[in-house]
């Protein structure tokens, strides 16, 4: 790597405070979570929802540990932009094409914080007639009030800090790192 590309980085990731999950704890548990998942729908079609951005590193790990057939899409919502703070406000920037008629439906999550992303998302899922409803979140503030569906499935209880890495993001920064992180206050 370029001398001052190793320098950009540095002064980047100064930002950071420490490191809630590393690497390999993050991978354990997600392997147990694709067992879980895997164990809990026996029957019947099943449809991974990916939310993006922050959630795809975590849902291509996820889908590699689920032993048996499911199908994949992806729905994109924001609500933070450049802040550290929700809006309060949801858009959906892109809505899935699958049809989920009937199929078993799991939201895949980077983390519950607000819930006012998953709350919205749940209401327009429900109104595509699933035969089931359910979400997985690989981290849960355990903070959001007024819940419409509480993730069945969740990584780990994640302390009540702005966090970042293994796709969460603070400004379109830090996705790339491969353990989660506090910023610093």
């Amino acid at each position: 790597m370029p001398e001052y590309a190793q320098v950009a980085n540095h002064a980047r990731e100064s930002v950071l405070g420490e490191i809630i999950y590393d690497a390999e704890t993050i991978q354990r548990r997600v392997g147990e979570l694709g067992r879980e998942i895997g164990d809990y729908y026996e029957e019947g079609e099943l449809v991974l929802v990916g939310l993006l951005k922050g959630g795809f590193m975590f849902l291509a790990d996820l889908v590699r540990c689920i032993r048996r057939p499911h199908k994949l899409d992806f729905v994109a919502a924001a609500s933070y932009g450049a802040s550290k703070e929700s809006s309060g406000r949801v858009r959906l920037l892109y809505d899935p094409e699958t049809d989920v008629t009937g199929k078993h439906v799991l939201l895949v999550e980077d983390i519950v914080d607000s819930g006012r992303t998953l709350n919205r998302l749940v209401r327009v899922f429900r109104e595509r007639a699933p035969e089931s409803l359910e979400i997985c979140a690989l981290l849960h503030k355990r903070v959001a009030r007024g819940s419409v569906l509480e993730p069945r499935f969740v990584g780990f209880d994640a302390p009540v800090k702005f966090l970042v890495g293994y796709g969460l993001d603070y400004a379109e920064e830090f996705r790339h790192l491969p353990y989660i992180a506090s910023l610093k206050e």
